[in-house]
């Protein structure tokens, strides 16, 4: 199963993007504290998230309540990291829970829980032109390269609402 995890996220803008990232790919969604915003239905519904109902997503009060609680596969992007996210094997035989942990906008994760996990810190590659990229667009990189991977878990490939031949119909 594949999860995105937000440490300390700061602009609701964002987490409500990602949040509909996630109810789009059936990823559990995990937010550690503190926010930069208030986590209530007001501020999601301004955020567009008109699909809380159908987002999985769990709060932790730290980084250490997070880890107690979920066993798998770490996966931390930084613009400091010197690999790229496709160098990774993210197809999942073992059915093991895979973590995309993304840092707060400002700051990124910390650099002393990076270095705990040196194997594991990528970067998605850019030019030197810009700092980073927006956290949302981020992870919607980051999910669909192991979606891909994975040959979509499920995933619907044709619109299920106007029908299979919209295009085609007059």
């Amino acid at each position: 199963m594949n999860h995105i995890v937000l440490f300390e996220p700061e602009i609701p803008q964002n987490t409500g993007n990602i949040m509909r990232t996630c109810v789009a790919t059936n990823t559990t969604l995990h937010l550690i504290k503190p926010f930069g915003f208030v986590l209530d239905d007001a501020h999601l519904k301004r955020s567009g998230v008109n699909y809380i109902d159908k987002l999985n997503y769990f709060v932790y009060d730290n980084f250490d309540d997070f880890v107690s609680k979920n066993k798998g596969e770490y996966y931390f992007f930084t613009r400091y990291g010197h690999v790229p996210h496709t160098s990774f094997n993210y197809e999942n035989k073992e059915n093991k829970d895979l973590y995309f942990i993304f840092g707060k906008e400002s700051t990124g994760i910390p650099k002393e829980l990076l270095k705990n996990y040196l194997d594991r810190c990528m970067r998605i590659p850019m030019t030197a032109n810009v700092r980073a990229l927006n956290l949302s667009n981020c992870c919607a990189i980051v999910i669909y390269e192991a979606l891909r991977q994975q040959n979509y878990n499920d995933l619907l490939f044709d619109e299920p609402h106007k029908g299979k031949d919209y295009l085609e119909r007059d």
